[in-house]
């Protein structure tokens, strides 16, 4: 896949135009005004220009009030979102105010329209289908969503309205701003009225594709399948990072079918060899596609959300299309090998109640004390949708050597305090490395020569109590990832197992075949 070049237009000159005259020096000085984001005046602190990797003070003074004010004066009237726009231009400049109602604060964003950056994913937003653009605040949701507009009305002459919100997408004023082409725009005067436009447009407009940015409230939520169900396209973003995090906020779940718990019988329950009650999408999702906008070159795609969804809740791989656009312009494309769903399923029997938060797409490993070098090998070999992060709170796994559990490290201590899942092996070697992350891809299962002492001997004594005598049996209390390791023991054996009480003393029971806890 080749991409063509990208083009940005930023009209920078009139939001300079607006800023007090020593912040306008100070960035004339300065090379890198075209990967500036924004300008912060805050009162009684020295301005600041922001960038995509750093923030840098334009000087020593202090933001006065009359600078303030001089800025306020030259934008149009704040919204009540308290927001307000330059005519016919991108720029965002937002207000922070105190008790009074005062302006003590200004965030001016600088609005770019970039041509060429769809190109990345115009095979998907030319298909037809409704696409879900997820990812964190600056990324590039807004310019991709405006360039989805201009290409679907411009070349593929399609019918196509703009529900804009703070005039995010086709920039203040009521002339729309060229970059969104010929598609139409419709204003909404407030955010909690965005639901009540989106149906607006379908009703009154007639569209083939609406497009929207941030749909962040149940309202939206039921809005946006209510047009899905009409048979028009939607292109749209949402409050989220990524497939995971918006399948766990309750208010947007519904955007990708939702999930609901739903209770076996006992027969089905052992079939699955899982607990009673679990969990299953609720209804189709609103979104055929979801686009994880993981930074400006990189996105990775799930071209059926449906079954995505379905892996994930049967704790399955779920590895998206990965495309990463090199500096030349071309696209790279990984296309994740497929799995026999019900190969899996039968063979690993988890139960989604218990380990569902461990979604295998995307996952997120910490590692610690381990090599990182030969950890990205063993990514990179088995070709696998796993990231390497840098700090604990960011990551799915912290993986660690048994020699670094021995010692129990304050770091470690830490993070598994903070609910961080600890993954233990036994050496920091790349046979070791390969076999734990074949193990979390569901690719082989885990032998129990590679599980702790403390995991393995008192669930086998266990099981054979349980098998004579018929009755649970309780483990001794254990850190989490040691309670991991016995459920995952149990399951091998064809038992179910279940967590009771609270840290440091919660444990583990072994359960009779076709029992379970309420």
């Amino acid at each position: 896949m080749h991409d063509t070049p990208t083009t940005s237009t930023d009209d920078l000159a009139l939001l300079l135009e607006l800023m007090p005259p020593r912040v306008r020096a100070a960035l004339a000085t300065r090379p890198a005004t075209q990967s500036l984001i924004e300008i912060v005046l805050d009162l009684g602190r020295p301005p600041e220009a922001r960038y995509p990797e750093r923030g840098e003070r334009l000087d020593d003074t202090p933001v006065s009030a009359d600078e303030i004010a001089q800025v306020v004066r030259g934008v149009g009237a704040f919204g009540p979102d308290n927001r307000a726009g330059i005519e016919r231009t991108l720029h965002r400049i937002s207000a922070l105010r105190n008790r009074r109602g005062d302006v003590v604060g200004l965030t001016c964003r600088v609005g770019r329209a970039v041509v060429g950056t769809l190109d990345i994913v115009r095979d998907v937003i030319e298909d037809g289908r409704s696409v879900l653009l997820l990812g964190r605040p600056g990324v590039g949701k807004t310019t991709l969503l405006r360039e989805a507009a201009r290409v679907l009305a411009d070349e593929l002459e399609k019918r196509v309205v703009v529900v804009d919100t703070s005039n995010e997408i086709a920039g203040d004023g009521d002339i729309p701003h060229p970059g969104i082409g010929r598609a139409r725009r419709m204003q909404v005067p407030s955010p909690e009225r965005q639901h009540a436009v989106m149906i607006e447009a379908v009703e009154n407009h007639m569209p083939e594709v609406v497009v929207i940015d941030e749909i962040g409230t149940q309202a939206e939520a039921l809005a946006a399948r209510t047009i899905a169900e009409r048979g028009v396209q939607l292109i749209a973003t949402a409050h989220g990072n990524n497939l995971e995090n918006l399948l766990q906020n309750p208010t947007l779940s519904d955007l990708v079918g939702g999930i609901q718990a739903v209770t076996l019988s006992d027969d089905e329950a052992r079939r699955r060899r899982t607990q009673k009650t679990v969990l299953e999408r609720k209804a189709p999702p609103t979104f055929d596609v979801l686009v994880e906008i993981q930074a400006k070159d990189r996105l990775a795609v799930h071209h059926d959300v449906a079954e995505v969804v379905d892996r994930m809740l049967r704790d399955l791989p779920a590895a998206a299309e990965v495309r990463i656009r090199g500096e030349d312009g071309d696209v790279a494309v990984s296309v994740p090998k497929p799995i026999d769903i019900d190969r899996q399923d039968d063979r690993r029997g988890r139960s989604p109640l218990r380990s569902g938060h461990r979604f295998q797409r995307g996952l997120k490993i910490f590692p610690f004390a381990v090599s990182r070098g030969r950890l990205e090998r063993a990514v990179e070999q088995l070709g696998a949708a796993i990231s390497l992060v840098d700090a604990v709170r960011a990551a799915d796994v912290v993986l660690t050597v048994k020699s670094q559990e021995r010692r129990q490290p304050k770091a470690l201590r830490n993070a598994e305090a903070a609910g961080a899942r600890i993954e233990v092996i036994r050496s920091n070697t790349q046979h070791q490395l390969e076999a734990f992350l074949r193990r979390e891809l569901g690719l082989t299962e885990r032998n129990d020569d590679d599980l702790p002492v403390a995991a393995s001997p008192e669930v086998i004594r266990a099981i054979a109590r349980v098998r004579g005598e018929g009755q649970p049996v309780a483990l001794k209390p254990q850190q989490r990832h040691i309670r991991r390791l016995q459920h995952e023991i149990a399951q091998q054996h064809g038992l179910a197992s279940a967590s009771r009480g609270e840290e440091p003393e919660r444990q583990v029971i072994i359960l009779p075949p076709g029992q379970y806890l309420d």
